[in-house]
């Protein structure tokens, strides 16, 4: 089915390579830019594209005001486009947004649109609304991470500062606090814990792995998108596969 398509972002490079890879979509009717968050709302009014290309950081009105601008409820499909904001990200997630990290890969494009273009086809206009006046709750009362943890040791209930913790690592149902030379174990599963966690300074790079990124020293990269991280204390971890996105964001610099 032809749908028509918005680019967004103001970085001119930036909407010319989304628009030779939409191009070459057969059901791609018509790509429309915008240069800014003014254009954007003004053009999604006029135009009423099918789908939107959104980036989160511009000047002025960012992607999040352009949300709040046009309404849930006249808001087109949304693929986010970000360079570094984690936070977004992990927002995007928890209501089954899709987002495309800078620099875009043809690969990762590829799935966004496919994903995007099997929703609007099936997703009905409602459950899309819904999901974006989640997003938008979710931005504008952002939770409150965790600042210490209290764990059992020897009879007696000790303080962690979670800046401290070097990594984590999952232990079934439970998780080992890495701190320093010290280990803990706080009985917590590892999905609760990252979802109170500052997303600005844990990253999870595995399914049993949650490090401190400031204690990240160095990367290197290993087979099938996979990486071998060397804390500041030595200490080696690897990556899984389907957190390659979230590393690759995390080597670039944000200018």
């Amino acid at each position: 089915m032809p749908f028509t398509t918005l680019l967004v972002d103001d970085e001119p490079l930036a909407r010319e390579g989304l628009r030779v890879l939409l191009a070459r979509d057969p059901d791609v009717s018509a790509i429309h830019e915008a240069r800014n968050g003014g254009e954007a709302v003004e053009t999604i009014r006029r135009v009423r594209p099918n789908l939107v290309f959104l980036d989160v950081q511009m000047p002025g009105m960012d992607g999040f005001a352009v949300l709040q601008n046009v309404g849930a409820e006249q808001m087109p499909a949304v693929v986010f486009v970000t360079a570094h904001d984690k936070y977004a990200i992990q927002a995007f997630e928890m209501n089954a947004i899709d987002y495309l990290l800078k620099p875009v890969t043809e690969e990762r494009f590829a799935k966004a649109l496919a994903r995007a273009k099997s929703s609007l086809n099936a997703r009905p206009a409602d459950e899309a609304n819904l999901q974006l006046l989640s997003l938008l709750e979710t931005i504008a009362a952002p939770r409150r991470s965790l600042k210490r943890l209290a764990v059992r040791a020897a009879g007696k209930t000790l303080f962690v500062d979670i800046e401290d913790v070097d990594w984590i690592e999952a232990a079934e149902n439970y998780v080992q606090l890495h701190v320093g030379r010290t280990e803990h174990l706080l009985h917590v599963t590892m999905n609760t814990l990252e979802k109170q966690l500052d997303a600005e300074l844990f990253l999870r790079i595995h399914r049993g792995v949650i490090v401190n990124v400031r204690r990240i020293k160095e990367m290197q990269p290993v087979t099938h998108g996979e990486y071998v991280i060397t804390l500041s204390n030595g200490v080696r971890v690897q990556s899984g596969r389907m957190y390659n996105e979230r590393l690759k964001a995390l080597a670039v610099n944000p200018f």
